[in-house]
């Protein structure tokens, strides 16, 4: 019986378009768990680019590669998911299944219904959020590493969207199903998840005039992860 063997794929912390270094824990997991030696082959993205890439050199404090042909890739899903900050556990989750399902850009929000210490926490959590889109984008063999923002206020936050399309997940709305607002040809979305409690008044009139459209995924009220999660595979399907 044939098996095919899918190489294991990396992301280079540095990249001269020649060759490629591993640093930190992912070069110690090569050398110790993996014992990686010179020679071996295995996919790098670089720059941006995936390669067909040779290990160089080995030690536990650096990989390097020596970078060959470049691979063909699958591109980022061009969506941009605002996500209103809760949370920690859930919230960590939930960017690495976002990550995992392809979203382009994440920005953290400061809604008015976060809770008081998790926003003046949420500037100290970045560093790790972004560590975990980029182990997700490793693990789910993503050629790219979506953009985490610095945590900003809601209307900070609208003033960094550019899609052509831009939906926000409602509680009030009853009618708007996120699918069929996806069905006029969009071809870059952005999709906001609120808070715990969901956005206020206020909030949704910024978002009205900012040209936001309120869409829901159905009757029953998600947890803003699984939403995120949930609207997140629609657009897939859609954007496909």
């Amino acid at each position: 019986m044939l098996v095919c063997m899918t190489r294991r794929r990396w992301i280079a912390d540095e990249s001269d378009g020649k060759t490629a270094t591993l640093k930190g824990d992912q070069a110690l997991h090569m050398a110790r768990v993996l014992r990686a030696e010179p020679g071996q082959i295995f996919d790098v993205v670089a720059n941006g680019f995936l390669h067909r890439a040779e290990v160089a050199s080995v030690s536990e404090s650096e990989v390097v590669f020596t970078l060959h042909e470049e691979l063909e890739t699958d591109a980022a899903l061009p969506v941009h998911l605002l996500m209103a900050v809760f949370k920690y556990d859930h919230m960590e989750w939930g960017i690495e299944k976002a990550t995992e399902l392809g979203v382009a850009q994440i920005t953290p929000v400061i809604a008015r219904r976060t809770e008081k210490h998790l926003a003046q926490a949420a500037a100290k959590r970045v560093d790790r959020w972004r560590r975990i889109v980029r182990e997700a984008a490793q693990q789910s063999r993503r050629s790219d590493v979506p953009e985490v923002s610095d945590p900003v206020m809601l209307k900070a936050a609208l003033d960094t969207v550019s899609a052509d399309t831009k939906l926000l997940l409602a509680e009030t709305e009853q009618e708007n199903l996120l699918h069929a607002a996806l069905t006029n040809g969009a071809q870059t979305v952005a999709l906001a998840i609120g808070p715990e409690g969901g956005w206020t008044p206020e909030e949704m009139t910024l978002f009205a005039a900012a040209g936001w459209k309120s869409v829901t995924l159905g009757p029953r009220i998600l947890r803003a992860e699984t939403a995120a999660i949930a609207g997140l595979a629609i657009c897939s399907a859609m954007l496909s």
